[in-house]
C-alpha cells in the first residue's frame, strides 16, 4: 500500500516536471530560483535542477516517440 502511494506521488511530480518543461519550451517561462530561501542553499537549488531536467528529459523521449508514432501528426500554424 506504501510502495503504491509512492510510486504515485513519484509519477505526479514527473508530470508536474514535464508539464513545467512544456510551458518553457512553449512559451519561454521557467520557475525562478532567486528566491532568498533558493538561493541561500546550493543543495535545494541543485535538487531543483535536477527536478526540472527530469521534466526536459521525459518531454524530449516523450516527444521522439510521439514523432515516430502513426497515431500523432504534425502540424504547424
Amino acid at each position: 500500500m506504501v510502495f503504491g502511494r509512492l510510486t504515485h506521488y513519484a509519477f505526479d511530480a514527473v508530470l508536474i516536471s514535464a508539464f513545467l518543461a512544456g510551458v518553457k519550451r512553449s512559451t519561454g517561462l521557467t520557475p525562478s530560483l532567486k528566491s532568498e530561501n533558493v538561493s541561500e542553499s546550493k543543495e535545494i537549488r541543485k535538487w531543483l535542477d535536477n527536478y526540472l531536467w527530469v521534466g526536459e528529459v521525459v518531454m524530449d523521449q516523450s516527444v521522439a516517440l510521439m514523432s515516430g508514432s502513426g497515431y500523432f501528426d504534425r502540424k504547424r500554424d
